[in-house]
């Protein structure tokens, strides 16, 4: 329910005098401030709202309320921070539908409007006004007064602006038993209850709703990105207003505020590392002061590991925080570090301390879901922390059955985990005895595709390589490593850097595996690097005899000409094959 007190704050501005008489009650960084300080002041708390879980706000009105009946009605007006009851929501819904040709002609007059005369116009005659259209109304005065276009003066006691007030908010005449309110000092004043948000962005559109951020709060900035993640609205402009303002603020953000807002960044696929830095910054100043709440720090490193942000001081921070806390820490805190640092391709330089204290505090009874401890498992090994029990725990065929029988199922992405974890205890695991997987599991056939993008960048690679192979029989693509993965291209050589055809046997043959490395196989942030999944591939390609030669999408480019993509192989397989 935030982004009404976007206009709210900034048309707090313009009815300072008209509203509260006294310029110390409003602040100028939001509506909200000025209603908890007239709370504040007479020494009444805000009411529970109704079972949308969201606080309703009730404040006394201060002594002179009675004699300046426009401060109520202007306070009303902008202290609207609840939803509307479903019944009135679904009036209002009604009357909109009926009068949709008269609000797009309201809309265009609004649009329209040059000067307060005729923007006030609009609410004249017989005029059907929706609280939407009142609402832009205040926000194009409050920009025009912010501007100094015109001036609180010229429209403070204007009828129509009053007019407009009274339809953004409104005096409770009893109290909750139904009695009558008494005198001016127990009049209470109610925020009018609609979707705050909704209500900004379905008025003025994103790019407006974003030019209203930089006049809120930050506390209240965080509560509009966690209202955006919640709702799943990716609006770009109002996200990206909202990490530069955040950003820019030199005041810190808690652990929850932050958690909050790596929270909305992971959920919405937003990156800005501007943002990131900052909660990094804030999250290292405020760590030694948490010594008991493990959760926040769980909820910050699964947000790390979505977005693939790797700093290596703020994940070594977090890695001695739980190794110092471990005795409160949940057991899903503690595998988010390990699925984070996997993913991150992260060890800490206390990584004998990490097994020693972490590792060996988890077992298998610790998930209820089959899959959250083949997660861990699987982590675990991306990181080499895993046993042999560890892995025969996971690649027996009772588990691989329970799995199955389980909500989610044995999934495309638990197929290619296990494939992974099997050409390790294989390839890469000393002394691995325990169960594999049959060649004949269901496991093997997992369908996997690439991505568009990354698609076209193997495309691009495929065109080049026909460039520089005699023929078709030289270069195979897309191929199933049987590991959980594919393999982009795959050609042979001779020690003399001769290509050789792929269906003949070639005593002493170098067998080189191309991989495209795009966008979402890196790590972002201050220390980039290939995640560790992308490494854990290359690692399982050169122990089974491939020589590996990683492509980064930023060193090949599809829009660079056949020559320079051709040149740029020619140059990888001579420095591969000397």
């Amino acid at each position: 329910m935030m982004s009404l007190r976007f206009c709210a704050t900034s048309a707090g501005h313009l009815f300072r005098r008209a509203a509260f008489g006294s310029a110390s009650v409003m602040r100028s960084s939001s509506n909200v401030a000025a209603v908890e300080a007239a709370s504040s002041s007479s020494k009444q708390s805000a009411t529970t709202g109704s079972s949308t879980g969201k606080d309703s706000v009730d404040v006394k009105a201060p002594e002179d309320a009675t004699k300046n009946p426009k401060y109520s009605l202007v306070a009303a007006a902008f202290e609207n921070l609840q939803k509307d009851d479903s019944s009135q929501a679904s009036a209002s819904s009604s009357k909109a539908n009926t009068s949709a040709s008269k609000g797009s002609n309201i809309d265009e007059r609004i649009t329209n409007a040059k000067t307060i005369n005729g923007l006030l116009g609009i609410t004249e005659g017989n005029t059907v006004l929706t609280r939407k259209h009142a609402l832009r109304i205040v926000s194009i005065l409050s920009e025009w007064s912010s501007m100094n276009r015109v001036k609180l003066n010229e429209f403070e006691n204007d009828p129509r602006f009053l007019k407009v007030c009274r339809m953004l908010g409104r005096t409770v005449p009893k109290n909750g038993n139904g009695d009558k309110v008494g005198d001016g000092s127990s009049k209470r004043i109610s925020g009018f209850r609609t979707d705050d948000l909704n209500t900004v962005l379905g008025v003025a559109g994103d790019d407006e709703a974003a030019k209203l951020i930089a006049s809120i709060s930050l506390p209240q900035m965080v509560k509009v990105m966690s209202t955006l993640a919640a709702r799943k609205r990716r609006s770009t402009p109002l996200l990206r207003s909202l990490a530069f303002n955040i950003s820019s603020s030199t005041e810190h953000l808690d652990l929850k505020q932050c958690g909050d807002v790596f929270y909305a960044m992971a959920t919405l696929n937003f990156q800005d590392s501007v943002l990131a830095a900052k909660l990094c910054a804030d999250i290292q100043a405020a760590l030694p002061k948490n010594t008991d709440k493990s959760a926040v720090i769980g909820s910050i490193l699964t947000s790390l590991g979505i977005l693939k942000y790797r700093d290596l001081d703020i994940m070594e921070s977090l890695t001695q925080w739980t190794i110092k806390h471990s005795d409160i820490c949940r057991p899903q805190d503690l595998s988010a570090l390990f699925l984070t640092s996997a993913m991150l391709n992260f060890k800490s330089t206390n990584i004998e301390e990490v097994q020693q204290k972490l590792a060996k505090t988890i077992v298998q009874q610790d998930f209820s879901k089959s899959v959250d401890w083949l997660n861990h498992v699987w982590a675990m090994t991306i990181l080499g922390l895993s046993t042999n029990q560890q892995l025969e725990s996971v690649l027996n065929k009772s588990f691989i059955d329970k799995i199955q029988t389980e909500k989610t199922g044995l999934s495309a992405t638990s197929k290619m985990k296990l494939l992974n974890l099997n050409s390790y205890a294989q390839m890469l695991s000393s002394d691995y005895k325990g169960e594999l997987i049959p060649t004949d599991s269901e496991v093997y056939k997992v369908p996997m595709a690439h991505a568009k993008g990354k698609q076209v960048l193997v495309n691009g690679l495929l065109d080049a390589l026909k460039s520089l192979l005699p023929s078709q029989n030289h270069v195979n693509s897309l191929v199933d490593s049987k590991m959980g993965f594919l393999i982009d291209a795959v050609c042979v050589f001779d020690n003399k850097r001769n290509p050789l055809p792929l269906d003949k046997t070639h005593k002493d043959a170098i067998k080189v595996a191309l991989m495209i490395v795009d966008y979402h196989d890196i790590c972002h942030g201050t220390h980039k690097s290939a995640t560790g999944i992308t490494s854990l591939s290359c690692d399982l390609l050169e122990k089974s005899g491939y020589k590996v030669i990683p492509i980064p999408y930023n060193e090949f480019n599809t829009s660079d000409k056949l020559l320079k993509r051709v040149q740029y192989l020619e140059s990888k397989f001579k420095a591969l094959i000397k």
